[in-house]
């Protein structure tokens, strides 16, 4: 039963990316399970950088099925121009990639309800992407989403398409002042991607038990981090979707008694992109330094992410609601400059210690963390590929990192290139 959920232990951009692209050499299915194109993960193939937003990042390696599962939001606008990118640097997506006919998909008035919600200052700032996510899956729960199936049925996606139409033209004139394209306009650009969606699209329910029947090494990944998970991160500062471990149940179709291991993925600092509570946030020297060498901009956005230090709570909060088995260490190397490195193990509010997370986000905000402190290595260890050659004082942080958490490293990052890495033990 090799089934394993790689997911990120922080607020997302803990190189989840360049992890799957490892992992997924012995994968021989690697399936996205939430999210939509507000995720970026950055792969490093043969010195040229990729994004990906959509398409799980085992799509590099040759015959590995790639899935877009039905716990996905889809833009086809997006979808098509990331196909182009691949098949433009020698990539075959077909028979390798399928989309999920359960997968909502994302509209043009999604992206104008979500810029225009965060730019109206009639309701809190969260700090979306502003790419339609979060409407769309309000869509979804709503019960009157478009996905991916009505495509083959155009009378029957005319229809629902109007349906929303109407519905959406008057609320956004009313809310947000703003007008939408005519209908017909609409619907004319998105019956462009019909033959796209049918070619890849396939019942991933069926697909991913019978492989699961085949004993088939599993791969499935997750977007975004534990601290935004719409259930369990800091909301309403959060994602639309289930990031954590769980989030791969529903949004495959996959038993839960068929997954065999969780990896959590966590970077040597912690960063956020958007609003909300940060405890362990620097913003200072120091917050700027993380952000230069950890070069800390959304591949989505390139918005600024803000930085700090190391905070264990969060990471024992991921583990607990994930079930971490293990975890992937990356960025050690952005480190390398600081005399001084700290660890946040506890936060202080009003005068009491907390020794867990609080659900309200405003008291979060108000929290102070306590640091235990290390001493730097002010060693170059980019590119390192053995724990044994690491400085003592790096060993020593990794050390005090695994017994703080309980949990092994399977792999620890040196570098965003594929041979930067320490392998300390294969995921199958």
């Amino acid at each position: 039963m090799p089934v394993a959920v790689v997911i990120g232990m922080q607020w997302g951009d803990e190189g989840k990316g360049k992890v799957i692209d490892l992992v997924s050499e012995n994968a021989e299915v690697i399936a996205r399970y939430s999210g939509g194109n507000n995720a970026g993960h950055t792969i490093i193939q043969n010195g040229e950088e990729f994004v990906l937003h959509l398409i799980p990042s085992g799509i590099f390696h040759k015959n590995k099925l790639c899935v877009i599962g039905n716990g996905v939001v889809v833009d086809p606008a997006a979808l098509k121009e990331e196909m182009d990118m691949l098949e433009k640097a020698g990539i075959e997506l077909e028979g390798n990639l399928v989309l999920s006919d359960r997968a909502n998909i994302i509209m043009p008035y999604h992206c104008i309800s979500d810029k225009g919600r965060e730019g109206s200052g009639k309701f809190k700032k969260i700090g979306t992407t502003g790419r339609g996510i979060g409407p769309s899956y309000s869509d979804k729960i709503s019960r009157v989403g478009i996905r991916a199936c009505d495509f083959a049925d155009e009378s029957l996606l005319r229809e629902k398409f109007l349906a929303n139409y109407d519905e959406k033209k008057v609320l956004l004139k009313h809310l947000y002042n703003t007008e939408i394209a005519d209908s017909e306009k609409l619907l004319d650009e998105l019956l462009q991607y019909k033959d796209m969606i049918l070619k890849f699209m396939g019942n991933t329910h069926s697909l991913m038990n019978e492989k699961i029947a085949e004993n088939a090494k599993i791969l499935c990944e997750g977007a975004q981090g534990t601290m935004l998970d719409i259930d369990h991160g800091t909301y309403p500062y959060v994602t639309s979707s289930n990031s954590i471990s769980g989030g791969a149940c529903t949004g495959l179709g996959i038993p839960p008694t068929k997954i065999d291991r969780v990896v959590g993925v966590i970077k040597a600092y912690t960063t956020r992109v958007g609003e909300g509570p940060f405890p362990s946030e620097l913003k200072d020297d120091d917050g700027e330094l993380l952000r230069k060498e950890g070069s800390e901009f959304g591949a989505t956005t390139g918005r600024p992410r803000r930085c700090g230090w190391f905070d264990a709570m969060v990471a024992k909060y991921a583990i607990a609601l994930s079930g971490v088995d293990s975890m992937i260490l990356t960025k050690i190397d952005v480190l390398d400059v600081f005399d001084t490195i700290k660890v946040c193990t506890a936060y202080k509010y009003k005068g009491k210690v907390l020794t867990e997370i609080p659900a309200e986000a405003h008291i979060l905000e108000q929290c102070q963390p306590v640091y235990t402190e290390f001493k730097g290595w002010k060693q170059v260890t980019a590119g390192i590929d053995r724990f044994d050659d690491l400085p003592d004082n790096t060993k020593k942080y990794i050390d005090a990192l695994r017994d703080l958490l309980g949990v092994d490293f399977l792999m620890i990052s040196t570098g965003p290139g594929r041979d930067q890495t320490l392998r300390m033990e294969t995921l199958f």
